[in-house]
């Protein structure tokens, strides 16, 4: 059942685009500053010979660092000023969501409104810093450890590439928000999203010369493309369905008049979480694997053996990522939709569900609900994380781009930003529609 916005947003025109001219200087400045982060992730870090690494990667793409070049559009594999990406912000906003729901203190800045809401940016800010600040050291002293990586190794380049993979991930948060501010959709979401599909060209064509050369049987290169288009029209089916509950109204008094109670919905999607449990899970999965190539040769051998039992495409990592998913699904579910908040606002405003009084009792039946649809979303997420973990079980060759989290962001990013594009359309009718009814009236007079 769709809505009046969207029927009335079906029914626009290339025309209404072309009078759209604020949502034209969006879109171009969205492009404009993507472009400026993709040639970001074509500039090497200074001092270490980007074809030693490059050829030292080719051995790892199917492991973890890979994955981690997923999300930074191929900066990892060119060792850019970019290869940190914006995830450090990411786990930085979860860690901090998290910590909002645990500590009062926390909880009670957060309701303070605008204030509160800046105060708790600048906190994931200065978290996201020394995130950065971690991984960044890390990955400097891993680089330093490969043989014929780094020119000049020492003190010097851990401080200088410490510090350029921090700017860079400091950059793109202020570029993301440039973006979100004057651009169009979420501008740290686009940031991830223009990365994936940057390198999803590159990893059809090595699918297919793969399968062309005898590499993967051409069985299974058509069952991967056909399972990937399929995964594509379930995660749309499933990101647009909803759990509406039907919302009553009381009769008001409004002057002399009594009005008519009125009756709404309240939206509930199926997958509450969204992308972030795969994300946070993924994230935690691979801190052994970079401590083990930060240490280097000299690695304890039972860091190397649990790096190794816990590698991408390890039964130990699936198992370890679906349980992650699903607990990190429930747990940020309870985080971002505060059953007894809505139940609260409902009751403010006169609403209630019918069948329920305001109150404990209709929180009570709020949390049953989101209980039982969070079952569904984590299972749909375990689903499609783990469908090209399996495929990887006995064909290793396939690329990491194709299915799970990947697949999850552009489509969740697109269906995101396309209906904000058909939000600024839908304006841009309503208010030309309103300048007509006024100049219609300007002449009757």
């Amino acid at each position: 059942m769709t809505s009046a916005a969207e029927q009335f947003a079906s029914n626009l025109s290339f025309s209404s685009f072309a009078k759209a001219e604020e949502l034209k200087k969006r879109l171009l400045f969205a492009l404009g500053a993507l472009v400026v982060y993709r040639l970001g992730t074509f500039i090497p870090i200074p001092g270490i010979n980007a074809s030693a690494f490059a050829s030292n990667f080719q051995s790892q793409t199917t492991g973890l660092l890979g994955t981690l070049n997923i999300f930074a559009g191929g900066a990892v594999e060119r060792m850019a000023i970019f290869a940190l990406n914006i995830m450090p912000y990411i786990s930085a906003s979860i860690i901090m969501q998290l910590m909002t729901a645990v500590i009062p203190s926390l909880e009670a800045i957060k309701k303070e409104g605008e204030q509160g809401r800046r105060q708790i940016n600048q906190y994931t800010r200065y978290l996201t810093v020394f995130l950065a600040i971690v991984q960044g050291f890390f990955i400097a002293v891993s680089l330093q450890s490969s043989p014929g990586v780094v020119a000049n190794p020492g003190p010097f380049f851990l401080f200088t590439t410490t510090v350029t993979l921090v700017g860079g991930v400091m950059f793109l948060l202020w570029l993301g928000e440039q973006i979100t501010s004057r651009g169009i959709g979420n501008g740290v979401s686009l940031i991830i999203f223009a990365g994936i599909v940057a390198e999803l060209p590159r990893a059809v064509v090595g699918l297919l010369d793969l399968g062309r050369q005898g590499g993967l049987p051409p069985a299974i290169v058509l069952l991967v493309i056909v399972l990937s288009l399929a995964l594509i029209a379930f995660v749309v089916f499933i990101e647009r369905s909803q759990r509406r509950l039907l919302v009553q109204y009381p009769r008001r008094q409004v002057g002399n008049r009594m009005t008519q109670g009125e009756k709404s919905h309240l939206p509930m999607k199926l997958n509450i979480s969204g992308v972030i449990p795969p994300i946070f899970a993924s994230s935690i999965l691979i801190l052994p694997a970079t401590i083990g190539a930060a240490v280097g040769e000299g690695s304890p051998i039972w860091l190397q053996d649990f790096t190794t039992m816990f590698a991408p495409g390890r039964p130990a990592y699936i198992l370890t990522y679906g349980v992650g998913i699903i607990l990190f699904a429930f747990v940020y579910t309870s985080v971002v939709f505060n059953t007894e908040d809505v139940a609260d606002n409902l009751k403010r405003n006169g609403g209630f569900i019918q069948g329920y009084r305001p109150g404990p009792r209709t929180a009570d039946y709020l949390d049953y609900m989101v209980t039982r649809l969070t079952v569904i979303g984590a299972a749909y997420l375990t689903f499609v994380c783990l469908l090209p973990e399996f495929l990887r079980l006995n064909y290793s060759q396939i690329p990491v781009y194709i299915g799970g989290t990947s697949l999850l962001i552009v489509v969740s990013v697109t269906l995101d930003t396309v209906s904000q594009i058909q939000g600024h359309l839908v304006a841009q009718q309503y208010e030309s529609l309103i300048k007509k009814s006024k100049l219609r009236g300007g002449r009757q007079r």
